[in-house]
């Protein structure tokens, strides 16, 4: 075997997965984005814990001092440090994220799966109910959630469970559309593999590529929502620190404190930058026509 064809069969023999690796490696923006996901993430868990001072702590005769080297981010208008506020924002906007994307994959991958797989009526059903529940805006949700339960994070997450999932239920039915007339799917049948094994063994792992995308592409959405909501006085509320209210609090003074305004909007806007290359080059790095 000369030394083409054996750099051939090195092509060939790569798994999907490590295919997908090396052509996501290739997009240096997106890695330079996912080092500072993980950096975010990692500052998330030890930023409010390398600092003196507590996230709520107050000390009016601190309030509003600039950045400086006892207070690195400055202080807000009741002497809370800034730093320490930013990052634990960081943890509450993450799990937020992280959480409505495991919601919308485990409530939409099953029922665009289920809906694809039986298909006539059942499809019919379960679409139409998509389409209505499409149809109610988030912000009413919310509301109305707020008005029986309260603000916090319990609303926001059952707000982001009954709508966030939608895109990713039709995502997934579409996917299983086109794989379900497969061979692999009919021998299956063929050999009596009942159907949670079908769906759950053939078909759900074969449309993972756009499942993953999709769920990391919901991320910076969730987090965006946390924050707007928060910003109306829907969301989190004092005394918990969240990148929507200290985006609140700091536009009031943003002429004479900048600094309080552009922390947290600095986080939050390279967080959702970040989060949205990621999931598009993981979009691109997992679609296997594109597989070399």
């Amino acid at each position: 075997m000369n030394e083409l064809e054996q750099t051939n069969s090195e092509i060939r023999s790569l798994s999907y997965l490590e295919d997908a690796w090396l052509r996501f490696k290739k997009n240096r923006i997106a890695l330079f984005c996912l080092f500072i996901l993980l950096f975010f993430c990692v500052m998330s868990l030890i930023g409010p814990l390398i600092r003196p001072y507590n996230y709520s702590d107050i000390h009016l005769e601190l309030k509003n001092r600039p950045p400086c080297w006892e207070f690195w981010f400055g202080t807000d208008d009741l002497g809370r440090d800034v730093f320490c506020r930013v990052w634990w924002g960081a943890r509450i906007s993450l799990t937020i994220g992280l959480a409505a994307a495991l919601i919308d994959a485990v409530i939409g991958v099953i029922w665009g799966a289920t809906a694809a797989y039986f298909g006539n009526w059942v499809d019919e059903i379960m679409m139409r109910i998509c389409d209505i529940l499409h149809t109610i805006p988030l912000l009413l949700t919310v509301i109305l959630l707020t008005v029986f339960m309260g603000t916090g994070l319990k609303t926001i997450f059952i707000a982001l469970a009954i709508n966030g999932w939608l895109n990713m239920g039709r995502i997934t039915r579409a996917q299983i559309l086109q794989i379900k007339q497969s061979d692999y799917v009919t021998a299956a049948k063929a050999v009596g593999a009942s159907t949670s094994r079908i769906i759950f063994r053939h078909l759900i792992p074969n449309a993972m590529g756009p499942i993953l995308a999709t769920a990391t592409l919901t991320i910076p959405s969730a987090i965006f929502t946390e924050a707007f909501l928060s910003f109306l006085g829907l969301g989190l509320q004092a005394p918990l620190a969240s990148w929507g209210i200290m985006i609140n609090d700091g536009i009031s003074s943003m002429e004479f404190y900048p600094w309080r305004l552009f922390f947290p909007s600095a986080m939050i806007t390279l967080t959702m930058l970040s989060f949205n290359l990621v999931g598009n080059a993981l979009r691109d790095a997992l679609d296997p026509r594109l597989r070399s």
